[in-house]
């Protein structure tokens, strides 16, 4: 008897909960904290600390300075040596999201497919920049405009991921809503 009590529970408490990755709440806030996130932390740095040398000169600007080469190092020594392999991977998984997920109409690998694919030109479009910084060596002003334009970049493709997510989302609680479940 315990055991069905047990059930009764765990079936109230999935009624409750919609598991649906659209209309769950947790998976809006997932994408809310994955896209404050990436916007904040540019290349690395936090956000704060980019706008404090934009403000002033001296020890702020070569903490910034400092910590974007040590981020551009690792990020570049990560695309170095794993680079093709991480391509690789990255590229067996979206395949399998998007297959699962829009072939065989499982939510939760286009939920995962919709924050993935974004996160994954957010991590070229850092690379790319953490080359720039690097091979022109910017420093001072010049690399406070290039992370400037780097956070736009990564805020546009956040607006944009956002945008398609929640009208895919709609899209999809309102299929399941016309199909009774």
């Amino acid at each position: 008897m315990i055991w069905g009590i047990q059930l009764d529970w765990y079936t109230s408490v999935f009624e409750l909960i919609d598991m649906r990755s659209f209309s769950n709440l947790w998976f809006w806030i997932a994408l809310a904290v994955l896209w404050s996130t990436a916007s904040h932390w540019v290349l690395g740095v936090p956000w704060d600390m980019v706008l404090r040398a934009g403000k002033s000169e001296g020890q702020s600007v070569a903490d910034l300075e400092t910590l974007v080469r040590i981020n551009s190092d690792r990020i570049l020594f990560i695309a170095r040596e794993s680079g093709i392999l991480m391509t690789g991977f990255a590229s067996f998984v979206l395949t399998f999201l998007v297959l699962l997920g829009f072939v065989y109409e499982r939510e939760f690998a286009q939920a995962v497919f919709l924050l993935g694919t974004p996160m994954g030109l957010v991590w070229l479009l850092s690379v790319s920049t953490a080359r720039r910084v690097q091979r022109l060596q910017m420093s001072g002003t010049v690399l406070i405009k290039q992370l400037t334009r780097l956070r736009f970049y990564i805020r546009l493709i956040g607006m944009i991921a956002i945008f398609v997510t929640a009208t895919w989302g709609m899209w999809q609680n309102m299929s399941s809503s016309a199909l009774g479940g």
